[in-house]
């Protein structure tokens, strides 16, 4: 079960997020579905087709259970088997 406590360390492919902050100014307030994620990009499903975005360098919103949580692209910019290994 996906929590705010364990965002991180989760699958994120299938949940919705938008970037709040990003050093690439056209990044910011992009929406979609993340359809695929590699090390340092993720793959989002927009209404304008698929844009890949850098992790790193990028806040990312997501909304679980009606509460909206930001995390920093650093804490998840790692390959995704890497990442899901590691406890909440």
């Amino acid at each position: 079960m996906i929590t705010p406590q364990n965002l991180v360390n989760h699958e994120l492919i299938g949940l919705r997020t938008q970037i709040v902050e990003s050093t690439n100014p056209s990044a910011i307030g992009l929406y979609g579905e993340i359809v695929n994620e590699t090390k340092s990009m993720l793959v989002l499903q927009t209404a304008a087709g698929q844009k890949m975005i850098q992790k790193q360098h990028s806040k990312w919103k997501f909304t679980l259970d009606s509460q909206d949580i930001i995390i920093d692209g650093s804490l998840i910019s790692k390959r995704p088997e890497d990442r899901i290994k590691v406890k909440a």
